[in-house]
This record gives C-alpha cells, structure tokens and sequence, in this order.
C-alpha cells in the first residue's frame, strides 16, 4: 500500500494472452483491403495506412525496391483475433 491507502495490484501494461476455445476456419489465402474496410467501416486508404504505420494489427504491407507501390497482406486469422469478424472469401 502506498501512503493514500491504496494497493498497486497490477499494470496495466501486463501482457494478456488470449485463450481461445474453438478457432473458426478461415477462407484461404488473404482478405481484400476493401473488405477490411467495409468491415471495419473505414476507408480503404485508412487501413492501408494503419498496417503500414503499424496501427492495425491485421497484416503487413511491403514495398519493393525502386517502386513506389505498396502490396498488403491481410490476415484472416489476425482480423479474426482483432475485431471478431471470421472472413469466409466474400468479396
């Protein structure tokens, strides 16, 4: 206890894993960034940005040398964990 009476029980920066009882199954391959974003309701362009930034943890974006261009990959099983929503291949 500190001098205010008040007990520090944890932080809040612990590390909390998740248990999952059953995991869904997941269309193949990775989920369309309009899709994310129509899911999400946001633009396409905001998720874009949030995995490159980092923001979304969704999936990751890659550039290629000498390209301006970015390629993204999307997750289903990391938009899974992140909002709830199981992507079955819809476009």
């Amino acid at each position: 206890m500190n001098g205010k009476g008040i007990r520090k029980v944890g932080s809040v920066s612990e590390s909390r894993e998740k248990i999952y009882l059953e995991v869904p199954e997941f269309a193949e391959g990775g989920m369309d960034v309009r899709v994310a974003a129509r899911i999400l309701g946001k633009t396409p362009q905001y998720v874009r940005q949030g995995i490159i930034q980092g923001i979304l943890p969704i999936g990751s974006a890659v550039r290629t040398p000498g390209c301006k261009r970015y390629s993204y990959y999307i997750s289903p099983k990391l938009f899974w964990e992140y909002t709830g929503y199981v992507y079955t291949g819809e476009k």
